[in-house]
């Protein structure tokens, strides 16, 4: 059955490569000027990754591409310019440089740089352009210094308003956007390219402007503009070469003299290699764009709903391996508990079931039950509802995981990793290029992990392997073929009496390294994805894109699971469990994307259909007596009992067929206002059978989601904003006993206003206040085992605070603030009335800051310091006791030299005693002790 459907779908997807990539009528055939260049050319690639360009041709190679006489000068027009016209095409000599203009003085009103030029066109004027995409950048060395391109073949349609601010050289360029030829945002970054110049980047400001900035050492560096056939180019010129005065100067008058400063060496002789730091998508702690809130590449701040991204180098610096230390740092997440096979969460006080997790946009109902993040290059967190775009699925929110994508140059990274309690992993990330013209990439990571933990005889030992295979069929359609294998093999964890640890014991407490299950425990499991992504563009404004996934996972384990704890406070009884389970999903999803103008207003579409099969076999479910333990004096091998009664068994089958159709209009009224409208229908049916008793249960119904939001942005540095969104999921959620039509699915609500705000060009800060309502509220029949009843509703509302980004060159800050008040609001129980929702604390605080000296001897040694203060939460719904607040510190020390990374983490620093989550009313999860991780990682 499953390979009939994946056959069926490969059928499906080659006649869809077949008509979407055959060429249409009168279609333009564009010239190829990438050529076979060797030089530094942007791909997705992961943050922060140095790529050194080593190739002596292209070392020593003059720009023989962008001959000079190809090339068309400009001048640049500085920020008094009363207008942006455009500069003569016929070629220039003498071209004028930015030092002998005189630029107004600097006011304080610029220590709050807005993200816009401070002269930009007339907004009237701007309506219903053509945004210009900018779908490369490439750095070549010149005798002179470095030459930065931004490749597009509408160059000579840009304008560009540049500024000098202290050592920094700025460009700013309207109505235009860095996108790859995929359609994905990215953004360019170059540290020391040579003598005379700290950094060069390239990024989106936002949805309608491209920044250049320079930054000097000591002055502002000397730039030329130039036109030419592969865009436009920025002649960077080195200390050396800008300190001599000019061989043919536009006017003796503006003639400067030879500075008097000794010249440098330049750090990029043309017979040496530049190495250049290039990002994909994000660059830093602070995230501009992102998928995951619109299914389209949209700046975070028109986005009207709160979601928190992590990116890469977060991950790096924190060392982060698993999720559930990734999501530590997003405000309003709290862990439920994290020793098995099944680490779960809690966002914005609603538990995230299998249908909250995603992986590229996709649903992927064991992304949460994969802890390592080896391919994985950020992860983000929508808060509130999201089944317009996604589904069904719970309230809270939704865990994007971003995977890694191929790179277009040759990328090879090593990391080992030490730790205590013989922690031991090593990993490896290779990309490149598959053929001489780079239409088809690959990427693959490899990692490997084996170690102990603070629990008595857990540990384990997984490995990953994921494959990604990238190829352009012609120039406007690009297909992405990926895999993933993931082997998991690890103890169990029973977790700690809530007696004894929590609530006092008068016999005394229990340790926290106790583990109460037998020392032969353990749990298997096997992933295995499997899946493409294909994207055709009709034109510059029409896309169309079709993606399919297919996930299995096979598990099983043999587990001593503890239950309640007898009167005599130290008899813990339990049972003997074994268990098989079979998941199998498929996903697929087909969206068309279009942009279009309806008078001066601006649209961009979505319009989506998507199916999803979730299907859960259980063989054998099988709990036996099994003898109980003593907590104070514990012994292990003497669980078994020969021939012992079942307490509860199953064998079934549950399956969940959805398909849904939706729509999504993002609206621009004006430069500072757009608007979020969607609606979506979903229909579904789930059949359940039950294998012992020989019977079977079906339902099917239906939901309409809408959503809807307004941004107002009074500044283009400010945004203010408000939404509705909703969201449906089944009664029982995906895993289910049984099929009761009579039930409603539940549905949330929620309602949001906030503020995003741009404080500089690197740094971010979102607040958010929401109300968010779930009702049809299922849970466990206490009458009928394997049934759910609808008790009633459930409300949470709070604010959330999330800062990000860079606060000056080389520190860094992610932090986040939640105050949330989850409770109960009708109950068929009166007594739950009122009640707070378990595992959700009123307040939660995250800062993670990193500090990395940026020049002299020290240049790469740094550190980072965190905090993590989780407050007062319900262990269980009717609140029989509360799990107590805590304050965890981690550190960091690390040092960067050229190819090489050396780090220190530190967790846990003061080794304090914390209760990480409860599981339910008997038992809670320590969380873990001070630990040290070592690691070292090569990029080449």
């Amino acid at each position: 059955m499953k390979l009939d459907k994946f056959f069926q779908t490969l059928l499906l997807t080659g006649a869809v490569v077949v008509v979407i990539n055959a060429p249409a009528k009168g279609e333009e055939v564009r010239e190829d000027i990438q050529g076979k260049s060797s030089t530094q050319r942007v791909g997705k690639s992961a943050l922060d990754q140095k790529l050194a360009v080593t190739d002596k041709k292209f070392a020593n190679r003059k720009s023989s591409v962008l001959a000079p006489s190809t090339r068309k000068s400009r001048l640049f027009k500085s920020q008094i310019a009363s207008s942006l016209q455009r500069v003569s095409d016929k070629t220039s000599k003498n071209i004028r440089q930015l030092s002998e203009i005189e630029l107004p003085a600097t006011s304080a009103q610029m220590l709050v740089q807005s993200p816009t030029p401070t002269n930009p066109p007339n907004p009237e004027q701007r309506t219903g352009e053509q945004i210009i995409p900018i779908t490369g950048v490439k750095a070549n060395p010149t005798n002179t210094g470095i030459e930065v391109i931004l490749e597009t073949s509408l160059g000579e349609q840009l304008q560009v308003t540049n500024r000098s601010q202290d050592n920094n050289f700025i460009a700013d360029i309207p109505n235009a956007q860095l996108r790859l030829p995929s359609g994905e945002a990215f953004v360019f970054r170059s540290e020391k390219p040579l003598a005379g110049v700290t950094e060069i980047t390239v990024i989106n400001i936002d949805a309608n402007t491209v920044r250049v900035t320079v930054v000097g050492d000591a002055k502002s560096p000397t730039v030329e503009l130039f036109d030419d056939n592969a865009g436009l180019v920025f002649g960077i010129n080195s200390a050396a070469t800008a300190t001599q005065p000019s061989q043919q100067p536009q006017t003796p008058q503006a003639q400067q003299p030879a500075s008097e400063t000794p010249q440098e060496e330049s750090a990029a002789q043309p017979d040496e290699p530049i190495e250049l730091v290039v990002t994909g998508e994000q660059d830093g702690y602070r995230v501009t764009n992102t998928t995951t809130g619109t299914k389209t590449d949209t700046p975070l701040r028109d986005i009207p709903q709160s979601i928190q991204v992590v990116p890469q180098e977060v991950l790096r610096d924190q060392q982060v391996t698993r999720i559930e230390d990734a999501v530590r740092n997003v405000p309003g997440v709290n862990q439920n508990f994290n020793f098995g096979p099944l680490t779960t969460y809690t966002i914005r006080g609603f538990e995230a079931t299998a249908t909250n997790f995603l992986r590229d946009g996709l649903l992927d109902p064991v992304a949460g039950e994969v802890s390592e993040l080896s391919s994985i290059e950020r992860v983000e967190v929508l808060k509130g509802p999201a089944s317009v775009l996604f589904g069904l699925g719970n309230p809270g929110g939704s865990i994007n995981l971003i995977s890694k994508r191929p790179l277009s140059e040759p990328f090879y990274g090593i990391d080992a990793t030490v730790g205590t309690y013989s922690y031991y992993r090593g990993a490896i990330d290779l990309s490149g290029p598959l053929d001489d013209s780079k239409t088809a990439l690959y990427r693959l990571n490899v990692a490997y992990r084996n170690s102990d933990s603070f629990v008595d005889f857990f540990n384990g030992e997984s490995l990953n392997i994921s494959p990604v295979i990238s190829v352009d069929i012609g120039e406007r359609t690009n297909l992405i073929l990926e895999g993933e294998y993931i082997k998991t093999r690890d103890s169990y964890a029973s977790g700690v009496p809530v007696i004894g640890s929590v609530l006092s014991n008068p016999i005394g407490e229990v340790s926290r390294n106790r583990n109460f299950g037998e020392p032969s425990d353990e749990f298997e499991q096997t992933i295995t994805r499997l899946g493409y992504q294909l994207e055709h563009k009709f034109n510059d404004n029409w896309s169309l894109r079709n993606a399919f996934r297919f996930v299995s996972r096979d598990y099983s384990d043999q587990l001593t699971l503890p239950g309640r704890l007898d009167a005599d406070n130290r008899t813990f009884n339990r049972v003997d469990r074994e268990y098989e389970l079979e998941n199998t999903n498929y996903t697929l999803t087909t969206n068309l994307v279009g942009k279009f103008s309806t008078g001066s207003i601006q649209h961009q579409l979505l319009f989506g259909v998507d199916f999803n099969s979730l299907e859960n076999l259980s063989p054998i479910y099988a709990e036996r007596e099994a003898n109980p333990i003593d907590i104070f004096d514990p012994i292990y091998g003497q669980a078994k009992i020969p021939g012992a009664a079942i307490v509860f068994e199953s064998s079934d089958r549950s399956l969940t067929n959805s398909w849904g159709i939706y729509v999504q209009d993002q609206v621009t009224l004006s430069e500072g206002l757009k608007l979020l409208l969607g609606v979506r229908f979903d229909t579904f049916d789930r059949k359940y059978t039950d294998f012992i008793n020989n019977t079977e249960s079906s339902a099917s119904d239906s939901a309409f989601s809408p959503r809807f939001g307004i941004v107002y942005q009074p500044i283009p540095a400010i945004s203010l904003y408000a939404s509705y969104t909703s969201s449906f999921t089944p009664p029982g959620g995906t895993f289910f006993f049984s099929v009761d039509s009579s039930l409603q699915p539940e549905r949330g609500n929620q309602y949001e206003i906030g503020v995003k705000a741009d404080l500089s060009d690197r740094l971010s800060a979102t607040l958010a206040f929401f109300d968010l309502t779930r009702t049809n509220v299922s849970t466990a029949d206490p009458d009928r085992s394997g049934f759910f009843i609808q008790v009633g509703e459930q409300n949470s509302q709070g604010i959330e605070l999330n800062i990000a980004g860079e606060i000056l060159p080389g520190w860094n800050v992610y932090a986040g603030y939640a105050y949330i008040d989850a409770h109960t609001t009708e109950d068929i129980n009166p007594e739950f009335v009122g009640k707070r929702l378990p595992n959700t604390a009123d307040h939660s605080f995250n800062l993670w800051t990193s500090y990395e000296i940026q020049q002299g001897e020290l240049q790469g040694l740094g550190a980072g310091f965190g905090l993590f203060f989780v407050g007062d939460r319900a262990g269980d719904l009717p609140n029989t006791y509360d799990v107590p607040s805590y304050v965890r510190t981690d550190a960091a020390i690390f040092y960067n030299r050229d190819k090489f990374r050396v780090a220190l983490n530190f967790k846990n620093l003061f080794d304090i005693n914390y209760f990480e989550s409860a599981l339910n009313s008997n038992r809670v999860y320590y969380g873990q002790p001070f630990t040290l991780q070592g690691t070292v990682s090569w990029q080449f």
